[in-house]
């Protein structure tokens, strides 16, 4: 009788230290695979831009940000891009919406911004403060910002195309923010600037067609990997 309550609170003891045991293991393993898959997350980009960041006049798949998120794909990137663009946005439309852009699932913006603001010859000091405001919204989320400038037409004066082109880079080193000096860079490097236009731009002259945003995205992308790759 001793001997069977002695065995019978052996097994018992025996049974519980396995649990024990058998709960730890699966704790420890499963915080293994959550690591695992916190290290395989997807990273998500929100792009924040105007018609160029939208697609304007393209099919969906041929937009700006479509070919961006293949082709970080086909670099090996596990990225989603998600399209912030709004046709005929300015610098202080992206403020206005930058808040509800980053969400907590967003790790790293775009922003492709100042276009129409170039358009209708807003004060370069007008489009700069909305910028700031932006760099300082992601910054506030901990969201890195890849920030993407434009060259300014002459025909304002060069005081607005100094002031333009200059608060891009000067804000980029403020916020610490990554810069890709130019959207248009690959439709510019040839020698005849006229014809890669023709050939790469829409009707319109203001928007890129399919090839053309091909050109841009093969031209950006490098900068971009190397935003998420912070």
């Amino acid at each position: 009788m001793r001997a069977s309550v002695i065995g019978t609170a052996f097994g018992k003891i025996t049974s519980f230290g396995y649990g024990v045991y058998r709960a730890g293991r699966n704790l420890c393993l499963g915080m293994i695979l959550a690591v695992g898959a916190a290290q395989a997350e997807t990273v998500t980009i929100a792009a924040l831009g105007d018609s160029l960041t939208q697609g304007y006049g393209l099919p969906i798949e041929d937009g700006f940000v479509p070919q961006l998120e293949v082709w970080l794909q086909g670099q090996g990137a596990d990225v989603e891009v998600i399209n912030a663009g709004v046709s005929g946005d300015t610098t202080s439309g992206g403020l206005s919406r930058v808040a509800w852009t980053l969400t907590p699932d967003v790790d790293a913006m775009i922003v492709n911004l100042g276009g129409n603001d170039l358009l209708r010859g807003i004060d370069p000091a007008v489009s700069r403060a909305n910028l700031d405001g932006i760099l300082s919204a992601a910054s506030e989320a901990g969201v890195e910002v890849l920030l993407v400038g434009l060259d300014a037409p002459s025909n304002y004066g060069p005081a607005y195309e100094v002031a333009f082109e200059g608060m891009y880079p000067e804000l980029a080193e403020a916020h610490g923010a990554e810069l890709y000096e130019n959207f248009f860079a690959p439709l510019n490097a040839g020698d005849d600037i006229n014809a890669a236009r023709a050939q790469y731009m829409q009707a319109d002259g203001i928007h890129p067609n399919a090839d053309g945003v091909d050109q841009i995205v093969q031209g950006i992308g490098p900068a971009v990997l190397g935003l998420i790759s912070e």
